[in-house]
């Protein structure tokens, strides 16, 4: 009985009576501290309560309590009564019936049922052990008058005891597996693994043993680890090469009555290199006529190789020579097959038969089986030739003629020649094929094979012919042969030479003389044998150019030199230069060529052969009517600001705005003059002559409204004149009178100044106005030189010297 909590246990000691009842004691012993019965000493048993640490163990009146070993049952029990677990007793029970038993937990109630007056457990239903291995249940005894407790609720444990209920099994089989044939004994193949349900630390019911039952004498299998290895040496594929090995797992060691489960291992051998090839037979015959083709398969042969992929290919090749000259083998990789092709042409005439000696040997040895071998075979094959009647056969595989051009019509150029290669010697019949463009040129004579040409030929046109002869034999028509004829005309010197020139040759308005403008060269048709040598010449019957020479450099080459100095555009832009060529051929051939010069201005470096405008448009890709168009647009665009212009002018305001605005007011113009050739920013002709000046009395500072709109042509340049002070002291009086008196001009000051050069300095005067009659013997052919920035400024200096007078 277990002690209640709040009592003090008294030790006891009483006689212990045990009931044993089918494998299952049941002890039922007084308890209190000091057994140890079921653990060790010092420790409390199982549903027994100390006292708190410190408090003082007081004794009340004794209990009693009970202890038990773990409950075990069998499993798979089929009796008809439920079967006995075990008993449970309490001290407190004085066997009156006045104690009830209860059990709760896993099962009770519907597997374990308990009698409530003695306490006998039972199981009402069969157990598996596989499925639940124990149950944890909880008994209590209680008092059936007062329905309290007696003692406090314990907790056991039932366990299932397992039976040989289950045999083995092999969850993954059957199985495949393989190995290479010619294996050495003991070679390992496959494992296979049975498990078994039963309990594995309660007897040997999970301990399993492996055996075989079919498949000796050529496998084996460990017992205990399940490996199978080969039993028998030199299994051979071909011989056989699937075995079907059924391997069994007994329970229980292998005891006799122990539980068993089989399953199947196919087993395959998977092949070796072990066979060599074989000829079916060791000699063949082959016909084969003379007309087969080269390069085409003209018979096959195969040896037999009993071994599967890679272990049964087969090279073949021809070992003796004389077949190796003419034929030549190949294996297919899908028949394993020797194909036998021609490598020359036959000729029954020459050779009736012929003999091959063929050999296959197997591509993929392995060394373990080389005493197997050798892994060859040898076979002799016999090739025949047949006779067939072959078309004629020509004496060249082609023909290279020549012949002159323009030679008479009916000119012989060659000759072809062919024969019956058969035994026949039949007659040869040659024309020429229609369907090229060389029937036109020439004929043939259908006997002799002479081609001669039908019209006169041009190198120039055509240099190269070519022609198709065909061969028949006049017993066999049908039998044809062609050939090429290529025939090359031959050159004769019947074409002059021409000049040969890019354009027009330009001539910078720089050269000097002996400066050479340009190098020309001569083309002509005929072939270099007749036309390499060019010579260049003015012609004989003209006068000798004043301005142009030829230099003949003697390369095929001449040059153009300049015999005098500048060439101006604005006097002469285009000139005519004639010239003569003649080859070196026989007879010798001329033609004269006339040359076109432009002048025009050229660059800094004068190596520059275009004028500007050409250059622009060159370079723009433009053409005659786009440049037209252009230069149109660009009309009415300045037609267009011209008019918008005058129209500002016409509406410009006047200095005054209003009568009432009338004050000082200092008008300044700031007029920069152009240099030397401005001739209209300021006229100085009022300063050189003042009496010719009346007339232009407008004033600059006011709108000339009473003046015409007629443009006063700028002055031309005269020599200067000699004017006294007095004169200009006249003058500058009378302006200023003119000046003050005149009522059209605004009431306010206006500022008009006039300088005067002054006379009688000894270095003379310094202005350039006065010397444009002097001329200087300077020679300014440097400034050409000096880069483009001078180049405007070489250009005068240029012409002012070409126009002054020789001394």
């Amino acid at each position: 009985m277990l002690p209640n909590p709040n009592s003090t246990l008294k030790r006891r000691i009483d006689t212990t009576s045990c009931l044993c009842p089918f494998l299952v004691c049941l002890c039922f012993v007084p308890r209190g501290y000091g057994d140890g019965h079921h653990g060790p000493a010092g420790t409390p048993p199982r549903n027994q309560s100390r006292p708190p640490e410190g408090e003082t163990e007081v004794h009340h009146r004794p209990k009693r309590g009970w202890i038990w070993n773990q409950f075990f049952v069998l499993e798979e029990h089929i009796g008809p009564d439920a079967q006995y677990v075990g008993k449970l007793h309490s001290n407190s029970d004085k066997g009156d019936g006045s104690v009830r038993y209860i059990l709760t937990g896993e099962g009770a109630g519907t597997i374990f049922i308990i009698d409530e007056v003695t306490g006998d457990i039972h199981a009402t239903k069969s157990l598996d052990r596989e499925r639940k291995t124990h149950y944890v249940l909880h008994a209590q005894a209680i008092d059936r008058n007062t329905e309290k407790p007696l003692e406090p609720e314990s907790e056991f444990i039932i366990k299932v005891q397992d039976i040989n209920d289950n045999a083995p099994k092999f969850p993954d089989g059957p199985f495949v597996a393989s190995v290479p044939e010619m294996s050495e004994v003991g070679t390992s193949v496959f494992q296979v693994t049975a498990t078994d349900a039963d309990d594995p630390t309660y007897g040997n019911s999970a301990r399993v043993v492996y055996s075989i039952l079919h498949g000796q004498p050529y496998f084996s299998v460990d017992p205990k680890t399940g490996i199978i290895r080969t039993a028998l040496a030199n299994m051979d594929r071909e011989a056989r090469e699937h075995y079907a090995v059924v391997i069994q797992a007994k329970d229980m060691a292998g005891q006799v009555g122990g539980l068993s489960g089989s399953t199947t291992v196919n087993i395959t051998l998977t092949d070796v290199n072990d066979n060599p090839p074989r000829f079916p037979q060791k000699n063949y015959q082959l016909y084969v006529p003379e007309s087969a083709q080269v390069g085409k398969p003209v018979g096959k042969i195969r040896a037999n190789d009993e071994d599967l992929g890679v272990n049964a290919e087969i090279k073949y090749s021809i070992i003796n020579a004389e077949g190796a000259s003419v034929f030549s083998i190949a294996t297919d990789r899908d028949t394993r097959e020797g194909i036998i092709s021609l490598k020359k042409p036959l000729n029954f005439e020459k050779k009736k038969a012929y003999t091959l000696h063929i050999e296959g040997v197997n591509t993929h040895l392995d060394p373990r089986f080389a005493y197997l071998g050798p892994f060859k075979d040898t076979a002799t094959l016999k090739i025949t030739v047949g006779d067939v009647d072959e078309p004629p056969i020509f004496s060249m595989d082609y023909y290279i003629m020549d012949v002159y051009e323009n030679a008479p019509i009916g000119t012989e150029v060659g000759a072809v020649t062919a024969r019956d290669p058969d035994s026949t010697n039949s007659a040869i019949r040659y024309f020429i094929d229609h369907s090229g463009d060389g029937d036109k040129y020439f004929s043939i004579d259908a006997h002799s094979g002479v081609i001669a040409t039908t019209q006169s030929l041009d190198r120039e046109e055509t240099p190269w012919l070519n022609v198709t002869v065909i061969a028949s034999e006049v017993d066999n028509p049908s039998l044809l042969s062609h050939v090429p004829v290529t025939v090359q005309v031959l050159d004769v010197n019947d074409n002059p030479p021409e000049i040969s020139a890019d354009g027009e040759v330009i001539v910078c308005e720089s050269s000097r003389p002996g400066q050479v403008i340009q190098t020309i060269s001569a083309v002509d048709k005929d072939d270099f044998a007749n036309g390499l040598r060019f010579s260049f010449s003015m012609p004989s019957n003209m006068p000798v150019n004043p301005n142009f020479t030829l230099k003949d450099n003697e390369d095929n080459t001449a040059s153009i030199v300049a015999r005098r100095r500048r060439f101006s555009r604005t006097s002469q832009e285009l000139y005519q230069l004639p010239v003569v060529v003649a080859d070196g051929g026989e007879p010798a051939l001329s033609s004269t060529g006339t040359l076109t010069l432009r002048v025009c201005s050229c660059g800094r470096s004068g190596m520059m052969r275009t004028c500007q405008s050409s250059a622009f448009l060159s370079s723009a890709g433009l053409s005659t009517g786009a440049l037209i168009a252009i230069l149109l647009c660009v009309a009415i665009l300045l037609a267009i600001v011209v008019l918008f212009i005058a129209l500002r002018k016409g509406k410009k305001e006047p200095l005054i705005i209003s009568e009432e605005d009338v004050r000082e007011n200092v008008v300044t113009y700031d007029d920069e003059g152009g240099g030397e050739e401005d001739t209209e920013a300021f006229d100085i002709l009022a300063l050189r002559n003042p009496s010719a000046a009346e007339e232009l009395k407008f004033r600059r500072d006011v709108r000339p409204e009473a003046l015409g709109r007629t443009a006063i042509p700028p002055p031309a340049l005269t020599p200067p004149l000699v004017l006294d002070s007095a004169d200009v002291q006249a003058f500058l009086a009378r302006r200023l009178a003119e000046a003050d008196g005149d009522t059209s001009v605004p009431p306010y000051d206006s500022l008009q100044t006039y300088a005067y050069e002054g006379e009688g300095s000894p270095t003379g005067s310094v202005s350039s106005l006065g010397s444009a009659g002097t001329h200087s013997e300077q020679d300014y052919s440097y400034l050409d030189d000096w880069g483009p920035e001078f180049q405007k400024l070489a250009e005068l200096y240029g012409e002012v010297q070409s126009e002054a007078p020789l001394v």
